[in-house]
């Protein structure tokens, strides 16, 4: 009878690691909502995307990752169900808690009947961690205890004890900025964030945790995109980031549409619902301004215009949100790799009055585009009483669209 020799251990292959990821996306977002934008930081859209879609894609797009799991303000199911993610290896959200420190302990609770050998923990509002950065992160796993990306700071550093006068100035030769992914073997950050959860102290972040528990923590190269949108200006940097400035052409668009008033109570412009005393009339929500804007976009990309995509005579448009056809418009463009600049709208009408409304509608225009909000403007003016106008018998809108395009598209 044949023998079977056992092969020496350094022949036998190792189990591949499984590695999980939490996406800590549980915070109310609310810094970066000081443009009027309501929606939190990680549901606002980027170039036509969700940032907390971008941030989830970017960890689906490493073969390695076995599981991940979102942990979200319990507020934001809906939220997050609309996010369109199909992949096996995305679990079911989680519900956070108060601070961040117990978000991370729920979505290590979930992960903890998986037994994942390692944990990679990132912020939601970090969209672009890049496949490399992710496998440095996890390489550095294979001698230490824990790891992180980081850069060094290049800023002199002063510390002070009344945010007055300087006290001294501190080596940045020895100070890092720390970024995330954040990774762990698994069981060691669970536990020493099982026994930080006992204790009086906030911890900044996880890295710090391992820290305090005692593990070994390596620094990896983390990346200047790497960056975290805290600010509404940090969006603006995240566009350029998706679409730089180079290799590329400015076309523009111009719009212009005209509605009737007829019997109602309100009129929708610039996809914000405006008391008054009778409704504009159209096949949809008859919203001037934002059949003015889509023509404008429309016209910038050489799409023709808005009845071409949603002719009249199609039943299914009937009482449309027009949000809905500007929603195209920027599909429209992102699909050509094309960055919107800024849009210019100009409402012409002797009532309702407009300004109040102003800012929410920048809102709606930039939430819909996933653009920030501060490319977009909207301005009211009268026909002072001239023309079907100026005898409020219907409204008029004028709008521009700016919009970068790749070369030779």
């Amino acid at each position: 009878m044949e023998q079977t020799v056992p092969l020496p251990s350094a022949y036998i292959p190792m189990r591949p690691k499984s590695i999980a990821v939490i996406i800590v996306a549980a915070g109310k977002g609310e810094r970066v909502g000081t443009d009027g934008n309501p929606d939190p930081k990680q549901y606002r859209m980027l170039a036509g995307e969700p940032v907390l879609s971008r941030t989830i894609t970017a960890f689906l797009a490493t073969d390695a990752v076995t599981r991940i799991v979102a942990v979200i303000h319990p507020d934001h199911a809906a939220r997050y169900g609309q996010l369109v993610l199909d992949d096996a290896r995305l679990l079911p959200p989680v519900h956070g808690a108060l601070t961040r420190q117990g978000s991370v302990l729920a979505g290590l609770k979930a992960l903890a009947p998986l037994r994942p050998d390692l944990v990679l923990i990132q912020d939601a509002a970090r969209p672009f961690a890049t496949p490399a950065l992710i496998a440095r992160v996890i390489a550095a796993l294979d001698q230490h205890d824990a790891a992180l990306p980081t850069l060094p700071v290049t800023d002199t550093i002063k510390r002070s004890r009344d945010g007055t006068r300087v006290a001294t100035t501190e080596d940045r030769r020895q100070l890092f900025a720390a970024q995330t992914p954040q990774g762990f073997r698994f069981g060691q950050i669970f536990s020493a964030h099982m026994r930080a959860e006992t204790v009086r102290r906030e911890f900044t972040d996880d890295a710090e945790i391992a820290e305090w528990a005692g593990l070994s923590v390596a620094m990896v190269e983390g990346e200047r995109n790497n960056l975290k949108i805290t600010h509404p200006e940090d969006f603006s940097r995240a566009e350029r980031i998706i679409m730089p400035d180079h290799g590329t052409e400015t076309r523009i668009g111009t719009g212009y549409d005209v509605h009737p008033f007829a019997p109602g109570d309100a009129v929708w412009l610039c996809g914000v619902k405006i008391p008054h005393k009778a409704k504009l009339q159209g096949h949809s929500d008859a919203d001037v301004a934002l059949h003015a804007l889509t023509d404008a976009i429309l016209g910038a990309i050489g799409e023709g215009d808005i009845g071409t995509h949603f002719p009249p005579s199609d039943d299914q448009w009937k009482g449309a949100a027009s949000t809905l056809f500007l929603a195209h418009a920027g599909e429209l463009v992102a699909r050509r790799k094309g960055r919107i600049v800024n849009l210019d709208v100009t409402i012409v009408a002797e009532a309702p009055r407009i300004t109040a409304h102003v800012p929410a509608m920048c809102a709606v225009i930039a939430e819909t585009l996933g653009i920030s909000a501060d490319r977009v403007a909207v301005k009211a003016t009268t026909n002072e009483k001239l023309g079907f106008v100026g005898r409020e018998e219907g409204i008029v809108s004028m709008a521009s669209a700016s919009i970068e395009l790749p070369r030779g598209d």
